[in-house]
């Protein structure tokens, strides 16, 4: 009867330690425009860590940050993703855009591709550049 209970302690100790969540990683960094204006105070930022490894297909969203801005450039994010979600040769990449009153303003147009391996440069500095 001992070992039963035993044995159905350690089966129940080793179920607790599979559904423990996996390990995070991050990416801090800031996003920040060359203009000389202000933003208003309606002003959101969206930031967003994509794997677009395929083309001519919709970038997968591994994390994205959206909110109100509080302040003004630099505007600071936070990513966050699982490690064990990045795949071997594919391409990962981080993109911005500020919107006003839900009117597009400044968005990221060059690639800011990131390597997930721990050894990105933080805080990333991510440019946007004004929307015509």
């Amino acid at each position: 009867m001992k070992k039963l209970s035993l044995l159905g302690l350690t089966v129940l100790l080793g179920a607790c330690q599979s559904m423990q969540p996996a390990p995070k990683a991050s990416l801090e960094g800031e996003v920040f425009y060359l203009q000389r204006s202000a933003l208003p105070p309606t002003a959101t930022l969206s930031v967003s860590l994509q794997d677009v490894s395929l083309a001519d297909t919709p970038a997968i969203v591994l994390d994205e940050q959206k909110g109100q801005v509080k302040g003004q450039v630099p505007l600071p994010f936070h990513l966050s993703y699982d490690p064990a979600q990045v795949k071997p040769g594919h391409r990962y990449s981080v993109s911005a855009r500020i919107e006003v009153d839900g009117k597009l303003m400044f968005i990221t147009t060059e690639n800011h591709a990131v390597r997930l391996d721990g050894k990105d440069p933080q805080p990333l500095k991510v440019r946007v550049d004004a929307v015509r």
